[in-house]
């Protein structure tokens, strides 16, 4: 039996819907969200993402500013910038479009983003808050991978939950959440020995490599939810995941497609932080 596909679009779609109702409520209340992006240089991909979130605000009814900036743009303008807008009263949220240009030293400039308007979540704070369970706006792409999960009618405590991949953007967090959600969880990477065997033990399977289709059936327990957070560009210019969707799909109990996955799902996770940021500082409950 085929795998129930876990639509990334759909599931957006629907929290967009909710959000558009949320921010007409805190407008009633003179309340407006806003979320300022910052570019630095002319990277195309960062250029699309930079016009998804503009386009995102508009739909919502968010407040949005963005700050497109030269590559020679130094860190200490950049740095400048981020003190004004960590200042200014109508922005909730600040984005900073990574990567950086090779002279602007990335840490600095997230360190630098005040931990309220962190709406990527990248923030040390912020992910100490994470790690220890306290109040904090969390990481787009890995809250978006357990609203997926829960969205689609699965109970996440008790389950064992795999994550193959540690990075700090998508690795580490989704195992923090998943532990917050009472998942046991095993965290796997390029230097686990016993990788297959592991994975096979998955009630719920996250995969963060970056390795086009690295991870076929013979990884997946049957009827496991799998959720994959890769995106590649194949030779022939399509996109893939990091698992073999076409080789699982028969294995697998959920699966997410790539693309129309988890992708939909990290800009929506991006507003619905602004969204949070600005009930906080107003004092509405979140």
């Amino acid at each position: 039996m085929s795998a129930q596909i876990i639509e990334g679009k759909k599931v957006s779609d629907q929290m967009r819907v909710e959000m558009i109702e949320e921010v007409a409520a805190l407008k009633d209340k003179n309340v407006i969200p806003g979320l300022a992006v910052v570019l630095v240089g002319d990277d195309p991909a960062s250029k699309v993402y930079v016009g998804s979130k503009e386009k995102a605000c508009q739909q919502l009814g968010i407040y949005s500013e963005v700050h497109r900036l030269s590559t020679d743009t130094s860190e200490e303008e950049l740095l400048t910038l981020i003190d004004r807008l960590n200042g200014q009263a109508s922005i909730n949220g600040i984005l900073v479009q990574l990567p950086l240009p090779k002279h602007i030293n990335e840490k600095a400039i997230i360190d630098a983003i005040s931990v309220e308007k962190d709406v990527d979540g990248f923030h040390p704070e912020s992910v100490g808050n994470l790690t220890i369970g306290d109040d904090s706006l969390l990481p787009c792409t890995p809250a978006g991978v357990i609203e997926l999960i829960k969205r689609s009618g699965v109970e996440i405590a008790g389950k064992h939950a795999v994550v193959i991949g540690r990075s700090n953007i998508v690795g580490k967090p989704v195992a923090m959440l998943l532990l917050r959600e009472n998942a046991t969880v095993t965290i796997c990477h390029s230097r686990t020995a016993n990788m297959e065997e592991l994975a096979k033990q998955a009630d719920i399977l996250v995969v963060a490599i970056g390795k086009a289709k690295a991870i076929g059936s013979r990884y997946v327990k049957p009827g496991a939810v799998v959720i994959d957070v890769g995106i590649n560009r194949l030779p022939d210019g399509k996109l893939a995941g990091d698992v073999d969707y076409e080789d699982c799909l028969d294995a697998a109990g959920y699966i997410t497609p790539v693309p129309g996955g988890v992708g939909p799902m990290t800009i929506t996770m991006l507003m619905k932080n602004t969204i949070a940021a600005a009930k906080k500082v107003n004092g509405i409950e979140v």
